[in-house]
């Protein structure tokens, strides 16, 4: 989960003229940067025709806002924690269904975070089409690099082999979810903006009305597709089974957000194909499929047909709907670039974010419940409020009030974040540490340590 490292935050570099490089930092916005653009490029203009010849080096000296590279850092550790203990401690893991859990707030996590660093990066490009031209190229490496460790070509911990067959690669995934909301919140980014200044919350909502058109657009497809499609009655290949078992659903419904006819599954069988989904669903671990719940288990006496169904929780549709929590990322973004006052900043910030919460309560209230795996809109908006809170709350403690001592490994950990994810949370290291054993695969370096059992 971690191409939020995607890109580098930090500061902006504005290119101005004669090569000028101005930086905003959290105490700086857009306009007294081109404010000091403007100066520089006066009184060098005033100079002797040999200065006028040389670039002039404009840079200055400034930081990092920490926050971010904490942010990111903590919620890494959120996602070590719920991936190694989700197994021992089930009610931190993910939601069988509906509800909300710790692990649930990993994702959004990432995709709010990639939303504020584009708010931070992608400002006043010097060249429209080669900023669109080098986010399509970063996405597609990512979308590469994620169907390569999430397609199935490992067969993970303790199963040494290696390969997949082309029809049955999972094609959707953690990394290529975040990398589609990082283009597309790079092109609103690079296109859907104007020259307004900003002096006020409200000045800022109209310079980026566009961005909250696509919101808007992007939720009301979500919303008329999962409740408007009819799904009909389907039948699927029981996965891994030796004896090509075909169970049938019966479906026939439209509107249903349920584990087996909702839509966004029937999108993803239809575009995709059934073959290429994530074959160990999340739904598995409800009563209704385990007797082990919430963990997965043995199939109860008359488990419904669609238990063990193939459905991906980083489908076609949820991602609709996922872009949305990575552009309204992008506005608390905004809200550094153009905002000076740190009380300011926290105001623009905490305001939206209790009413993103509210908003998503009343929805799981009314009968819109809270889905991780459907990203519903009621999921959407309590995920995006919390992480608005929690970077304000961050932003306090470390930027505001420099506390930083405490908080110096998770932003290690922030900024070396894709190294980490691929590393630990894909298991490459796991498997390159079991690829050293004696006499034995069982017997390597990770049972030698006391994970797994050695073979005698």
């Amino acid at each position: 989960m971690a191409s939020y490292q995607l890109i580098k935050e930090g500061g902006l570099d504005l290119k101005g003229n004669n090569n000028c490089t101005v930086r905003i930092d959290d105490d700086d916005d857009v306009e007294s940067a081109f404010q000091r653009i403007n100066n520089q490029s006066s009184s060098s203009s005033s100079s002797s025709p040999s200065h006028r010849l040389r670039p002039k080096a404009c840079t200055q000296p400034s930081s990092r806002l920490v926050s971010l590279d904490v942010f990111r850092g903590l919620t890494v550790v959120l996602m070590i924690i719920v991936d190694d203990a989700g197994g021992i401690i089930p009610s931190i893991n993910h939601s069988p269904w509906n509800g909300l859990t710790l692990a649930d707030f990993v994702m959004p996590f990432f995709l709010f975070m990639v939303g504020v660093s584009l708010g931070l990066v992608y400002k006043n490009m010097p060249c429209r089409t080669t900023a669109s031209r080098k986010a399509i190229f970063r996405t597609a490496k990512f979308l590469i690099l994620g169907v390569f460790l999430q397609g199935g070509y490992f067969h993970g911990i303790n199963n040494l082999t290696y390969g997949v067959d082309m029809g049955q690669i999972r094609w959707m995934g953690i990394l290529q979810r975040i990398a589609i909301a990082y283009l597309v919140g790079a092109m609103c980014e690079i296109w859907l903006r104007n020259d307004d200044k900003v002096g006020s919350g409200l000045s800022l909502l109209k310079k980026y009305q566009w961005h909250w058109v696509m919101v808007f657009m992007l939720t009301t497809v979500y919303l008329v597709l999962l409740y408007g499609l009819y799904v009909p009655d389907w039948s699927y290949q029981v996965p891994l089974s030796a004896s090509f078992e075909v169970k049938k659903v019966k479906c026939g419904v439209r509107g249903n957000t349920g584990p087996a006819c909702n839509a966004a599954g029937m999108i993803d069988r239809m575009i995709l194909g059934v073959q290429h989904l994530y074959r160990k669903p999340i739904y598995a671990r409800t009563q209704q499929c385990s007797t082990n719940s919430p963990d997965y288990g043995p199939l109860p006496p008359n488990a419904p047909s669609w238990c063990q169904a193939p459905f991906d929780p980083e489908g076609l549709l949820s991602t609709v709907m996922a872009l949305a929590t990575c552009l309204i990322g992008v506005q608390y973004g905004h809200v550094i670039v153009h905002f000076k006052d740190h009380k300011y900043r926290l105001l623009q910030w905490l305001v939206p974010s209790l009413g993103f919460i509210i908003l998503g309560v009343l929805c799981n209230i009314f009968g819109m419940h809270i889905n991780k795996a459907l990203y519903s809109f009621s999921y959407m908006c309590v995920t995006t409020g919390v992480a608005g809170i929690l970077l304000a709350s961050i932003y306090l403690v470390v930027d505001v009030y420099g506390y930083r001592r405490c908080t110096m490994v998770l932003e290690w950990m922030g900024m070396n974040a894709l190294v980490i994810y691929v590393l630990v949370a894909c298991n490459i290291l796991p498997l390159i540490l079991q690829g050293f054993y004696w006499n034995h695969p069982g017997n390597n370096i990770l049972s030698l340590i006391g994970i797994g059992k050695q073979t005698h």
